[in-house]
């Protein structure tokens, strides 16, 4: 389930092992990797690639193998039983196994016209929304590594970007921090939180609050991309797995759940470091878990 860098490492070494194996993607190949403009850190490419140009790839070599790739939503999962049951909104699958990869989705920072204007100055994909915001004033709000490169994203199209962080120093990697300060673009907002969004039919501008004076502020921007972390996707078997106080699934280091023959593999799993090669190698793992778990089990 999922068909981002884990689904497809998973399908890829399960459709080579001679596997019945079906990737169910309610939405569009590569997750959260496909909102990744470029890619410098996969092993493999010397030159940077596409997010979305990887995950194509990724694809295209599973089905070499036979994986079968359906494009629906999964409504329900019956996974307590020797074989699992997983229905869709337009069929229902029997399967031995079950891999669970999809992912997580990005945190909102709770303000009132936050999802109102969704769209209308309000994203969370740099790289989906960017080109819209040419010659206009935005800010960013975070300090990792996805506020970073959402960030220097921005810079292409836009004059002015400011990052809004509630601390005094970056969390990013040094190499992405580096190119920041080397923008002139780019200006920090430090030890500040956004308190209002300013506008009546979108974003028009921000009150921001300095967490050491309390001082407010208002910005006028055009545009505000939100980049604070994410949340797992785990709707379908909250409650019903182990998992950590954040939500995340928690596996063992051959990627087993709770529950015998489901598997978890990717940014949906608790870990330490979640990043497309880390999910891929997930996903390898959790595959050859899982033909070890149907080859040894007599069914």
């Amino acid at each position: 389930m999922g068909g981002g860098p884990a689904g497809y490492a998973a399908a890829l070494y399960s459709s080579r092992a001679k596997f019945d194996t079906l990737v169910i993607e309610k939405m569009f190949t590569g997750g959260q990797m496909a909102t990744t403009d470029v890619m410098e850190n996969y092993p493999g490419f010397e030159e940077p690639i596409g997010g979305s140009d990887l995950a194509l790839r990724m694809e295209k070599q599973a089905r070499k193998f036979g994986t079968v790739v359906l494009n629906d939503e999964v409504i329900e999962l019956d996974l307590d039983s020797k074989i699992k049951v997983v229905k869709t909104k337009k069929n229902t699958y029997e399967c031995k196994a079950v891999i669970l990869c999809m992912g997580a989705y990005p945190k909102m920072l709770g303000l009132d016209k936050e999802e109102a204007f969704r769209g209308a100055g309000v994203s969370y994909c740099a790289v989906c929304d960017g080109a819209f915001y040419k010659g206009k004033t935005v800010a960013v709000v975070g300090g990792g590594d996805t506020a970073a490169e959402d960030a220097l994203y921005l810079a292409r199209f836009c004059p002015k970007i400011y990052i809004i962080h509630r601390r005094d120093q970056m969390k990013a990697s040094k190499i992405l921090q580096d190119e920041i300060c080397c923008n002139t673009k780019i200006e920090f907002i430090w030890n500040s939180v956004v308190e209002e969004i300013i506008g009546q039919y979108g974003v028009e501008g921000l009150m921001v609050r300095n967490l050491i004076t309390g001082e407010n502020t208002s910005l006028n921007v055009d545009g505000l991309f939100v980049a604070i972390g994410l949340n797992p996707n785990i709707s379908l078997v909250n409650g019903k797995i182990r998992q950590s106080s954040e939500g995340y699934i928690i596996t063992d280091d051959k990627m087993q759940t709770s529950i015998p023959g489901v598997y978890a593999a990717g940014d949906i799993r608790d870990k330490f470091l979640r990043q497309v090669i880390t999910a891929a190698a997930d996903g390898a793992t959790a595959s050859y878990s899982a033909e070890h778990y149907i080859t040894e089990n007599k069914w």
